[in-house]
């Protein structure tokens, strides 16, 4: 016996970088049933190739805090979706737009966001799906663990280091959280190639440190993630190792955990994000 389906709205988030042209990027969903405000979500992008791709020089961590804004605007009671229209016009000078309201009919609120997701925002995979490597792979990979553990909405994202360097400095943290007297930060630290992040990293880390304790009246616990060794070589060490040019990324991989460490930076693997994840949890109360 089938159920009768929900008449729902929804709304699609779209990025335009340029208005003259009139292009633009779906990035998001805005999904309720009909004629029930406080049953509103949104729901953004977890793959944001395509953005960057219409603008190189998109500010993803800036999009994902308008998300986050407004699930929390979501989350203080009903909002109509004109508002929510205004709301982006007056903040963001159209460079976020909501489409007029479409009606469909769903099993479930969930399952629908689910669906119109896959039709209308995410990438559509052709062929074989090319692999994320790199910091892209590493970010994703983090975002997902405190997803998972229901932590991601209450951290902070692209906290600028400035506010505890000077002005001018342009690290951003990717994310970070407040337990009692301790703030921990995570960055996502790509070693493979350039070194030139963790150096970077590095060379901030004492900076940070300072500054937190002098602004926060707080200890730092910086965390960089990296990729494991094995899964930069992609196949059996071993193996991998008698490749020419193998043991040299192995020296360069080495040479970048050792620098970060040497500047009281903790050093991580994706392997470990679960473990980081589940603390968050138990810490954040969650």
């Amino acid at each position: 016996m089938s159920h009768p389906r929900i008449p729902c709205e929804f709304s699609l988030i779209r990025y335009v970088p340029d208005p003259v042209k009139d292009e633009f990027v779906n990035i998001g969903v805005l999904l309720r049933e009909a004629g029930r405000p406080e049953s509103a979500q949104v729901r953004f992008t977890r793959d944001w190739s395509r953005v960057r791709c219409a603008d190189p020089e998109a500010d993803v961590g800036w999009l994902e805090a308008v998300e986050q804004e407004l699930r929390a605007r979501l989350a203080q009671g009903p909002i109509e979706v004109a508002a929510v229209m205004r709301m982006l016009e007056e903040n963001f000078s159209n460079l976020l737009q909501v489409t007029e309201p479409k009606a469909c009919l769903a099993e479930s609120v969930v399952a629908e966001m689910e669906t119109l997701s896959h039709l209308y925002v995410e990438t559509r995979k052709q062929g074989r799906e090319r692999r994320r490597t790199g910091r892209q792979a590493i970010v994703l990979s983090m975002r997902q663990s405190f997803e998972t553990a229901g932590v991601w909405g209450l951290m902070r994202k692209r906290i600028a280091a400035s506010m505890y360097t000077r002005p001018g400095d342009p690290l951003r943290i990717d994310c970070g959280y407040r337990p009692n007297g301790v703030i921990r930060m995570f960055q996502a630290i790509s070693l493979e190639g350039d070194l030139e992040a963790a150096k970077v990293l590095a060379f901030s880390a004492p900076q940070l440190s300072e500054g937190v304790a002098r602004v926060e009246a707080a200890t730092l616990e910086l965390t960089a993630i990296v990729e494991p060794w094995r899964k930069l070589l992609g196949k059996d060490e071993e193996e991998s190792l008698e490749e020419e040019g193998a043991k040299d990324r192995m020296e360069q991989y080495r040479f970048g955990v050792e620098t970060m460490e040497r500047s009281q930076i903790r050093v991580l693997t994706v392997n470990d994000l679960e473990r980081v994840a589940e603390t968050a949890k138990r810490e954040l109360r969650v």
